[in-house]
C-alpha cells in the first residue's frame, strides 16, 4: 500500500516537473508574472484610475498607454515631443473604454528638467485631483566599450534614467500618502541585474533604479503605496536610434532589424500592465536565453558570472542584438 502511494506520488511530481519545464521553455516572462497575467486581476479593475506615463510618445511607453486606455484608465501622457503625444492620445481615445478627450492629459515634460517637475505635478493634480499610478518609463540606452566612455555620458544617463524618475516620484508621493493610495512603477531592465557588456552607463543607471525603488518600497508599505520594478529584455522599439555612445551628445542612430529576436512592444506593455494591476514587487519580461540567465543570476550568482565570462563579450553582444 505504501509502495503504491509512493509510486503515485513520484508520478505526480514527475508530471508536474515536466509540465513546469514545458511552460518555462516557452516562457517570455518570469513564472509568477505569467501566472498572474493568465489567472490574476484583470486590467479592467483599474478603470477610472489616473495613470501617469513618462516616455509615452513611443516604444514601451506608447503601448503601455494603449493597454491602460483599453482598461478604461484616465491618462497623463508625458514626453518631450508634443506632436507624438497628441498622436498617442488620439489612438487611446479610439481604443479606450469610454474615454473622453478630457480623460487624457498631454503634458510635455523633459525627464532631465527636474526644476519643471513640481509644476507638472501641480498641473496633473489640478486636472484630475489625484494620481493613482505613476509609470516611470522615460529613459535612454547606451552602447560603447567600458574604456571608451566619457564620464559626461555616465552623468547624462544617470540624469535621465535615475534622477529624473526619482525627482518626479518624490514630488508625486505626498498626494499619494495623503490619500493612502498609490502605485509607483519603475521600468528598469535586465541590464540592471546582469553584467551586459558595452553598456556601463546604462547598466549602472538601471542597477541604481533597482536600489532606489527597493528602498522606496520598504518605506511606503505603511502608506498603502505599492512599488513595482519591471525588467524588460530585448524589445522592438526606437531605443537604438536615440541611444548614447561613448561620446557625450553623440547618438547611436541605428534602427532595429525585423529579423532580430526581440519581444514585440505590445506584448511587453501587456506584461507591464499585468505586473501593475497584480501589484508584483518585481517582474522580468524577456525571452530566452536572457530569462534563464536571470533565474541563474537570482539563485546561482557566482555560476552566472562564470557563465557570462565563458560566453565572452562577442557572443553576449550577438545575444543582446537578437542574433
Amino acid at each position: 500500500m505504501w509502495a503504491l502511494t509512493l509510486d503515485v506520488g513520484l508520478a505526480v511530481v514527475l508530471v508536474l516537473a515536466v509540465v513546469l519545464l514545458y511552460i518555462f521553455y516557452y516562457a517570455d516572462a518570469d513564472l509568477v508574472l505569467l501566472y498572474k497575467d493568465r489567472f490574476g486581476k484583470r486590467p479592467e479593475s483599474l478603470q477610472g484610475d489616473v495613470v501617469w506615463i513618462t516616455g509615452a510618445s513611443s516604444g514601451i511607453g506608447e503601448y503601455t498607454a494603449y493597454h491602460f486606455a483599453r482598461a478604461g484608465c484616465r491618462l497623463v501622457l508625458s514626453a518631450r515631443r508634443k506632436d507624438e503625444l497628441d498622436r498617442v492620445k488620439g489612438n487611446c481615445l479610439k481604443i479606450g473604454c469610454n474615454l473622453q478627450d478630457n480623460d487624457i492629459l498631454v503634458l510635455v515634460l523633459d525627464s532631465m528638467d527636474c526644476a519643471a517637475h513640481q509644476d507638472a505635478v501641480n498641473q496633473v493634480l489640478s486636472h484630475f485631483k489625484q494620481i493613482d499610478i505613476l509609470v516611470n518609463n522615460a529613459g535612454k540606452s547606451q552602447r560603447s566599450p567600458w574604456i571608451d566612455v566619457e564620464l559626461m555620458v555616465d552623468r547624462e544617463l544617470f540624469e535621465i534614467n535615475v534622477f529624473g524618475p526619482v525627482s518626479l516620484t518624490q514630488l508625486v508621493l505626498p498626494s499619494m500618502i495623503q490619500r493612502k493610495k498609490g502605485h509607483i512603477v519603475a521600468i528598469s531592465s535586465i541590464a540592471g541585474k546582469l553584467a551586459i557588456p558595452h553598456s556601463r552607463s546604462y547598466n549602472g543607471s538601471k542597477a541604481a533604479i533597482q536600489a532606489y525603488y527597493e528602498c522606496l518600497r520598504s518605506e511606503m508599505k505603511e502608506n498603502n503605496i505599492n512599488v513595482t520594478v519591471v525588467c524588460p529584455g530585448p524589445v522592438f522599439s526606437n531605443l537604438f536610434k536615440f541611444a548614447a555612445t561613448g561620446k557625450y551628445h553623440q547618438m547611436l542612430g541605428r534602427e532595429m532589424s525585423k529579423t532580430e529576436k526581440r519581444m514585440t512592444t505590445d506584448k511587453c506593455a501587456q506584461y507591464i500592465v499585468s505586473a501593475t494591476v497584480n501589484q508584483l514587487y518585481e517582474a522580468w519580461v524577456s525571452q530566452h536565453p536572457w530569462l534563464v540567465l536571470l533565474y541563474f543570476q537570482q539563485y546561482f550568482p557566482d555560476f552566472t558570472r562564470w557563465l557570462l565570462l565563458k560566453f565572452g563579450t562577442t557572443y553576449l553582444m550577438k545575444m543582446r542584438e537578437g542574433n
